[in-house]
């Protein structure tokens, strides 16, 4: 029988492929075809680790994510001291296919990237969040150099932004533009990065406490377009309802998922829309 799966087990990224893949069959397997497609499509996984310092606002960047407060029922632990020891996995309260780990600490005296990426085990994780709340260290540097080696993607993420800004405007006050100090924060990060050997550095800037301000969209944008094919719907049906692009994406996802079921449909009358 013809099979719509790749060698590396990843789903074919146009409908015109499963057509082709169905034209040759007999009605009882291409009916299996189109079934088992739509159930891989279902268990297909999102596994995203969230790293950063002691303090740096992880915890709170897994609740933001999966559109939950701090204090909800399902959120990670919030404290004014490390909670997490070890890596924890936390489940999209709607869809169990996507995972969001909350990783130990880094930053510590003894602390070794390559350690610790075997620690809280690499090849898990589709993407990491590498978060910070001020400045970005040789720590910082030294996993994202170790996830490179990887040929994993990871982003840097320069957290409580909103803390930032209500004590920049305190402090200007009538002479407080916003505008600038973001643009001053980000080179900030970003120059910091170049100076212990990040190359050509990408800093978002993130509230999770204030998600649909500032940088999350652009965060999206990225994450999305270094996903593969398959992974980017799983993406945007976990993302928060907090923006209009958002939203909007997360509809011309739809659109197209049921435009599929509805062409596979037509193909083999059997089965049901």
């Amino acid at each position: 029988m013809a099979s719509f799966w790749t060698a590396e087990n990843a789903p074919v990224k146009h409908l015109e492929d499963i057509k082709v893949s169905i034209d040759t069959q007999d009605l009882p397997s291409a009916i299996k075809t189109i079934k088992d497609y739509l159930e891989k499509q279902d268990l297909e996984e999102l596994t995203i680790g969230v790293t950063g310092e002691s303090g740096s606002g992880k915890s709170s960047f897994v609740n933001a994510f999966r559109g939950l407060g701090d204090e909800e029922e399902g959120s990670a632990k919030i404290d004014v001291v490390e909670c997490t020891t070890k890596p924890e996995v936390y489940l999209h309260p709607k869809y169990n296919n996507v995972k969001v780990w909350d990783l130990p600490g880094i930053g510590t005296p003894n602390f070794k990237a390559h350690e610790y990426l075997k620690l809280v085990n690499i090849q898990r994780y589709d993407v990491f969040i590498i978060i910070a709340s001020d400045r970005f260290r040789e720590c910082h540097a030294q996993l994202a150099k170790e996830i490179i080696g990887m040929g994993k993607k990871f982003y840097f993420v320069r957290s409580k932004i909103d803390l930032s800004i209500a004590a920049e405007k305190r402090k200007r006050k009538a002479n407080f533009d916003e505008k600038n100090t973001l643009r001053i924060i980000r080179e900030d990060c970003e120059n910091g990065l170049r100076k212990i050997d990040v190359k050509d550095p990408v800093v978002f800037l993130i509230s999770s406490w204030e998600f649909k301000k500032y940088d999350f969209n652009l965060l999206e944008e990225k994450i999305e377009k270094d996903l593969p094919q398959h992974k980017r719907d799983v993406l945007l049906s976990a993302l928060p309802n907090i923006t209009l692009e958002i939203n909007e994406k997360k509809k011309k996802a739809l659109e197209k998922n049921i435009a599929m079921v509805a062409f596979l449909s037509a193909c083999v009358a059997a089965v049901p829309v």
